[in-house]
């Protein structure tokens, strides 16, 4: 434990200065994030630190632990192939089903590298077992995983530090079962993680761009379904709960206003929290203590019942739903203004009234 400390605090000091380097070139490389509408900043900012801690992972792994990387070798090929991809839409902005295809053969590699869904738990005392249906799953639930992390990097520090509390519970399970590549894959991202948060958070240097965010989703999600050896699969749910949450309400809004769930907005969690305080650090805070406390609640409930689990998830799934609504608040305003409209109509009722009987007062009194 001793050693693998030490490793990720020089790789710590590696990746800081190696991104402070990157931070100077990245404009002679085209690497520069242009705002659009869509955009939190307003001017342009070096992007695609992932291309350096992207590099710097893949070979810590490899000085760190040679044996690992050898079994391992087709998952660094899935992983090596995230990666180029995500340098290549970087510089050069790639469509969306490109990136899919590219995220599907690196699932469909590391199905076969043995990182694979047979089992999503137990109902009622049914194991439900997969079968045939685990690789067509298993790369759905590591696309899925990818692109919702990847959603997630909206905010100066907000993809960084969420992902370094998702690895952070990883850890804990390798720690506790004695897993070695949960322990060391998660340890050394994390380091890697923390030194470009130095100067990724608010405000921010440099953005990690696809290269980095394609590469922690998909990260994660390897090391999520190589957890499931030890805990139960629906509570693997609370591990990335933030980013799952959010895809899964931002989809469910989208479908109900007839439009194609990938279709980019503003309604992102981070952009609702962000438009009702206006503080970009308040609202990054606040989704990494949500994060935060669902990853707690991964460490109590990975080894309970996966029903219960599910239950609880769902529950927290319609808790978002309705709470973090960005049309809640036009509603709000609407029923205020509606409320006033009324409230004016009843005082013209009586006014009116009150003019009539005055006038058939006098009317009366001249009689």
């Amino acid at each position: 434990m001793t050693t693998l400390l030490f490793y990720c605090a020089i790789l710590f000091i590696i990746t800081y200065f190696s991104i402070r380097k990157f931070i100077t070139i990245a404009p002679q490389l085209g690497l520069v994030d242009i705002p659009n509408e869509r955009s939190s900043h307003q001017k342009p900012m070096p992007r695609g630190a992932g291309l350096v801690f992207g590099l710097i992972f893949l070979l810590g792994i490899v000085f760190y632990d040679l044996d690992t990387f050898s079994e391992n070798k087709y998952t660094f090929l899935a992983i090596l192939i995230i990666y180029i991809c995500g340098v290549v839409d970087d510089k050069f902005t790639i469509s969306a089903k490109q990136k899919l295809v590219f995220i599907v053969l690196s699932s469909v590699i590391v199905y076969f590298n043995g990182y694979e869904i047979t089992n999503i738990g137990t109902f009622f005392n049914i194991s439900v077992n997969l079968g045939y249906l685990a690789l067509p799953f298993t790369v759905f639930a590591i696309v899925a995983f990818t692109n919702a992390v990847n959603l997630s990097d909206g905010l100066d520090g907000l993809a960084g530090s969420i992902s370094t509390i998702i690895l952070s519970a990883v850890f804990v399970i390798g720690y506790v079962y004695h897993d070695n590549i949960l322990m060391v894959w998660s340890a050394i991202l994390i380091a890697i993680i923390l030194a470009f948060l130095v100067l990724n958070w608010h405000p921010a240097k440099v953005f990690m761009g696809d290269s980095g965010s394609l590469l922690l989703g998909f990260i994660i999600a390897i090391l999520s379904i190589k957890s499931l050896t030890y805990i139960n699969p629906a509570s693997v749910l609370f591990l990335a709960a933030v980013p799952i949450l959010d895809t899964l309400v931002v989809f469910r809004r989208r479908i109900q206003r007839g439009k194609s769930p990938f279709e980019a907005d503003k309604n992102h969690l981070h952009h609702i929290l962000n438009n009702i305080k206006q503080d970009k650090a308040f609202t990054v805070k606040m989704l990494i203590s949500m994060q935060l406390v669902f990853s707690c609640m991964f460490l109590q409930l990975h080894k309970q019942d996966d029903a219960l689990n599910l239950v609880v998830f769902f529950l927290l799934f319609s808790i978002f739903f309705n709470l973090f609504d960005p049309r809640a608040k036009r509603r709000a305003k609407t029923a205020r203004l509606r409320k006033k409209y009324q409230k004016v109509k009843e005082e013209n009722r009586l006014l009116k009234e009150k003019k009539a009987l005055a006038k058939k007062a006098k009317t009366d009194y001249e009689i």
